[in-house]
């Protein structure tokens, strides 16, 4: 992999990135109705934790980028370019830092000629928080479930898993998923079938209403070798209902993911994209975009002492491609399925 050339340090003072970090927020009140402030992303950083992102915002350009994409929404990269006066290869790095902080996220989609760039903002606020190492508000109940500790599955090859070291049981055996070094696994894939996760209802138990339910995961679809052009249908169901059906657009191998290990080679699924699935009372957002009805109060939240999350490529998707699930230590982001409940 080629190591990019990203120009000069910039000096960015940090007063103006918190004013510019308040306009954003600010902005936001004014712009967008009620309905999608329910679906706001936020990301509370630390002290401890900050410097990836301030990084990738210390750069006037990328915090220009950032802003842009927060109230305009997806864009490409050409768009970004012309609208911020920029040449197109410096929007297009730019772009990869902010990506690479977790700050956006892109996917290819067709275009006239080849494929395009669509990028769009990760988070709608950003605070950085002085009162203690907590990454998420007293009002966010988190779990972290790593990728290897599913409670069921049913899947067909070409399929595997392997760990940060190295493979894990047998390629293209769906009996591997059922050995116990499966709880090592930070990368898994399969071509048609599921993995199911059962997280605990920490709402229910701590007898808290839940206002939103959020998924976060990497995934990508999964063709033998790498393709940016293999559509794959993966549908996302929780406690039984289905509430999204995101087409991955490929699985990449054009470069090393950002955490994905030097012996898996390029030639291997690298990375793949951040979804965010959210469910409130007034429907289901993928990527803060409404795409069904099905809200909480199709979840059955209080009747359950778990919640369950099941990723599949269900038998007669229209797209069947497959699909690779990134966990902590593969991808471009370095975590496991996360689980939020906003109460």
């Amino acid at each position: 992999m080629r190591a990019i050339k990203t120009g000069p340090k910039v000096h960015f003072p940090a007063s103006k990135l918190i004013d510019c970090l308040i306009y954003i927020e600010k902005s936001d009140i004014n712009t967008r109705n009620v309905e999608s402030s329910v679906s706001k992303r936020f990301l509370t950083i630390t002290p401890e934790d900050a410097q990836p992102v301030l990084k990738a915002l210390a750069a006037p350009a990328r915090l220009a980028i950032f802003k842009l994409l927060h109230e305009e929404g997806p864009l490409n990269v050409n768009d970004i370019a012309e609208r911020l006066g920029l040449p197109q290869s410096s929007a297009s790095i730019h772009v990869n830092v902010l990506e690479a902080a977790g700050l956006v996220q892109t996917e290819s989609q067709k275009a006239r000629k080849g494929s395009q760039k669509v990028c769009r903002s990760a988070y709608d606020e950003i605070v950085v928080s002085f009162d203690g190492p907590k990454t998420v508000a007293e009002d966010v109940i988190e779990v972290a479930m790593p990728i290897g500790l599913y409670s069921g599955y049913d899947v067909m090859a070409p399929c595997g898993m392997c760990s940060s070291e190295g493979i894990l049981g047998f390629l293209d055996s769906p009996d591997t998923f059922l050995s116990p070094e499966r709880m090592k696994a930070e990368l898994l894939w399969f071509t048609m079938g599921y993995v199911e996760y059962q997280f605990p209802n920490n709402a229910r138990i701590a007898g808290r209403a839940v206002v939103e339910l959020e998924l976060l995961m990497e995934l990508s679809s999964e063709v033998p070798g790498t393709s940016t052009d293999w559509p794959s249908d993966i549908t996302i169901s929780i406690n039984g209902t289905a509430v999204a059906v995101w087409t991955a657009p490929g699985d990449y191998g054009d470069r090393r993911g950002n955490f994905t290990p030097g012996w898996w080679k390029l030639a291997g699924s690298q990375y793949g994209h951040l979804k965010s699935f959210r469910v409130n009372d007034t429907g289901t957002y993928l990527d803060g975009v409404r795409i069904s009805d099905v809200a909480l109060s199709d979840l059955g939240l209080q009747e359950h002492r778990s919640i369950r999350v099941r990723i599949a490529v269900p038998e007669g998707a229209e797209h069947p491609g497959g699909v690779n699930i990134f966990g902590r230590g593969f991808g471009n982001y370095d975590h496991d399925i996360l689980l939020r409940l906003r109460v």
